[in-house]
């Protein structure tokens, strides 16, 4: 009898500690109950609670977990059908709250979503639903959130991960993109060749300005040329002409002399003149000059310039 009551005893002090020492691992919160009511929640660490009184409720995990929304068919504004799937980023505030204000909680967020994804994606054309992804996240976040805090949830973020629209849409739009690429492709290669235009044609313009520049610049150094080539002749002339009217036969020959080779170099510069006669020695060109210089004397001039009577 004394073996058995022994064992009794045991077996009351080892199933008074299995009841009455708990340990909450970190992360996690125990919800505790005295007769099925809550009474208080269990932080991690270690706890005594009254063994057979006491007991725990939920063993509720307080660090932020992912939620994978499945996938769903939504019908946009415009009729278009839309593949769509979500994740969301939940963590539990209120442990208390999570365990007893809903009943299976992760189902709960999961029906939500879909529900909230179905309305705001619906109410949006298709070409909103591909380009506007940050706002349906904020949208959603925003509706969820406010839905899920009285369940002592914290809804931290959502994310559409997948918008797939129908395959013929999706061709359609691959046509589109094309196109759209196409015409930027050509409105580039016209730009280039507009700006190449003008390009060619300011160098040309600018080619245009210098040449007449140039020309301008060359009719003005020949005038130049010209006007000293004449004033040089004047000079000559006049002092040749001085000469002359002081009686110097050698100006009258030399003046002579110039106008021969003169006329002999056009003579030979003609295109028409097939044959050209030239005197065999240079000396004859001397003596026709000083020929023409007998001349002149004979007509009249004196050394002095004077005219005989």
């Amino acid at each position: 009898m004394v073996e058995i009551a022994i064992g009794v005893i045991v077996l009351l002090v080892v199933l008074f500690g299995f009841n009455a020492f708990k340990t909450v691992d970190q992360g996690m919160e125990f919800t505790v109950q005295r007769f099925g009511r809550y009474i208080k929640t269990l932080k991690p660490g270690f706890h005594i609670i009254i063994p057979f009184i006491d007991s725990i409720g939920f063993k509720m995990n307080m660090r932020e977990r992912v939620i994978d929304i499945p996938n769903q068919e939504v019908i946009t504004k415009d009729n278009a059908m839309v593949s769509v799937d979500a994740v969301v980023f939940v963590q539990t505030m209120d442990a208390a709250r999570a365990a007893y204000e809903v009943d299976n909680i992760d189902f709960a967020v999961v029906n939500l979503c879909l529900t909230n994804i179905r309305t705001v994606v619906g109410g949006m054309d298709l070409d909103e639903v591909l380009s506007r992804r940050d706002e349906i996240n904020a949208m959603l976040l925003g509706v969820i959130d406010k839905a899920t805090n009285p369940w002592g949830l914290k809804v931290t973020r959502i994310e559409i991960r997948d918008l797939t629209p129908p395959a013929d849409i999706t061709a359609a739009m691959t046509k589109q993109m094309k196109a759209e690429r196409e015409k930027r492709a050509e409105i580039l290669i016209a730009e280039g060749e507009k700006q190449s235009a003008i390009l060619r044609s300011e160098g040309e313009k600018r080619a245009a300005i210098l040449d007449a520049e140039g020309r301008k610049e060359a009719a003005y150094r020949d005038a130049e040329a010209r006007e000293r080539q004449a004033q040089a002749e004047a000079a000559a002339t006049a002092m040749v002409s001085e000469a002359i009217a002081k009686g110097d036969v050698q100006a009258i020959n030399y003046f002579i002399a110039q106008k021969y080779v003169a006329a002999f170099g056009k003579l030979a510069e003609s295109k028409q003149q097939k044959t050209v006669i030239i005197p065999a020695e240079l000396s004859t060109l001397a003596s026709t000059v000083g020929g023409l210089g007998s001349i002149i004397k004979a007509a009249g001039l004196s050394k002095d310039g004077e005219v005989k009577s």
